[in-house]
């Protein structure tokens, strides 16, 4: 057994609850909340690991020459979301932007892209007993066949990419996607969404990109594939790294995007410091944004207890489980709560005042957006992963496979860390030995009404 698989042995399976059941109870803030009735337990009945995969042979595999040297890194991230793909047991996938980090360089942080020739791709997996197996993998293509990458896109409004070392700049790349969200389209084809743009991007069968949709006034130039401006302008400002995650298809095959973070209006103090995010409700039949919903989360110690930092919360997943009904997933990095609303009818606070930048005080500073008349999307809990032994931190995907039953997904950030110890004096990545897992949850009650 190589000393990479001992690492990993040890920290396989590190849960957000190292003992007990969960107890679920209402959610504790807002008016909102639906219900304070203490539910019965929720536990994971099962769980698969992905195995060792070269990131280079795999890579390679799809599209031959794009990655030169792995640095010992292998496959991950494909946690980034899962959708049902047919068969039991066997679910879409999609990587993120590839392996990625932040090391500290004359007092500022420097991303780093140590396999900057990694293209994000759709990946299908099916559960074998404790094995998560790859089935199929689709890389991300443009218009003319060549690797979309998960670079950048802009100078001045992204983060500039560098090498594994934090010493020297990598171009950016306008085709350039950070993969999230994933869902699958009665034709075959595949929606996803992107942090950059942030973005909604329409994916044929076979990966080939067909339109990218972004906010209006982004102005993204010579991109390898359609750009269109149909999402509002106000998503503009989103925080850096912190656009679209969560993702659903809804019955009638309307799309909702889940924006991670709250927007950073009107400055980055009050994103940061804000639990008010945005939801929008996308028409593929009209190609158009037609509503918008305002989404608080609870307080961060009632997330995570023993975090005081708001700026940690994020919504990963968002799924539907009815007509207009979704779970979505407040999670920090540690702990993770699902609740489940229903969408109205009308197009919530698309077009209004909280669509102008220059609102004062913006929706983001509201401490109390249901009071200045906005409507808030009411929610109700349905279970506290945080509580619940064996499930991995960083959940980031989650898919209704039955009744009464989930499968969940973690981003393992493909084995990275942050900081100048990522990879030693060759080169080679230090693998943080979390692993990719898939999880299947029971709940103590069915989903359906």
């Amino acid at each position: 057994m190589s000393a990479r698989v001992v690492r990993r042995s040890l920290a396989v399976g590190l849960p957000l609850a190292l003992l007990g059941t969960v107890c679920v109870a209402g959610t504790a803030t807002g008016a909102q909340d639906r219900s304070h009735r203490p539910e019965d337990t929720a536990r994971v009945v099962a769980s698969a690991l992905l195995g060792d995969v070269p990131l280079a042979g795999f890579s390679n595999g799809l599209l031959p020459g794009s990655v030169g040297d792995d640095r010992g890194v292998m496959l991950g991230g494909i946690g980034s979301d899962l959708y049902p793909a047919g068969r039991k047991g066997e679910f879409w996938t999609v990587t993120d932007r590839g392996p990625n980090g932040q090391i500290k360089v004359d007092g500022g942080k420097r991303r780093t892209f140590p396999v900057p020739g990694f293209d994000p791709a759709i990946v299908k997996v099916r559960l074998s007993g404790k094995r998560v197996e790859v089935l199929r993998s689709l890389p991300l293509t443009t218009r003319s066949g060549a690797p979309v990458t998960g670079l950048p896109n802009q100078a001045g409004r992204d983060e500039a990419p560098y090498s594994y070392d934090a010493k020297t700049p990598l171009p950016y790349d306008p085709n350039g996607l950070d993969t999230e969200g994933i869902v699958r389209g009665a034709d075959g084809s595949f929606w996803l969404v992107d942090e950059y743009g942030p973005s909604l991007v329409h994916v044929s069968g076979s990966g080939r990109v067909l339109a990218r949709y972004v906010p209006e006034g982004l102005n993204l130039k010579h991109a390898d594939y359609p750009v269109v401006e149909a999402l509002p302008g106000i998503l503009l400002h989103r925080k850096t790294n912190r656009g679209f995650e969560g993702l659903a298809l809804l019955p009638g095959g309307d799309l909702v995007l889940a924006v991670q973070s709250p927007l950073s209006l009107p400055d980055e103090d009050a994103g940061e410091a804000s639990r008010n995010v945005r939801l929008l409700r996308f028409s593929t039949k009209k190609r158009a944004v037609t509503a918008e919903y305002a989404y608080r989360f609870d307080a961060v110690g009632v997330v995570d207890p023993g975090e005081d930092d708001t700026s940690e919360l994020k919504i990963s997943s968002v799924v539907a489980v009815g007509g207009n009904d979704l779970l979505v997933e407040e999670r920090t990095d540690r702990a993770a709560r699902l609740h489940r609303v229903t969408l109205p009818r009308g197009a919530g606070i698309l077009g209004s005042r909280w669509d102008v930048p220059a609102a004062s005080p913006s929706y983001e500073e509201l401490a109390d957006p249901a009071a200045a008349g906005v409507p808030v999307l009411r929610k109700s809990l349905v279970v506290d992963l945080g509580k619940v032994a064996g499930v991995p931190g960083k959940i980031e995907g989650v898919a209704v496979t039955g009744p009464d039953t989930l499968a969940l997904i973690n981003d393992n950030d493909f084995g990275m860390t942050d900081g100048a110890g990522a990879f030693d004096a060759d080169g080679r990545l230090v693998d943080s030995g979390i692993e990719t897992s898939v999880s299947l949850l029971k709940l103590s009650r069915p989903l359906t009404h």
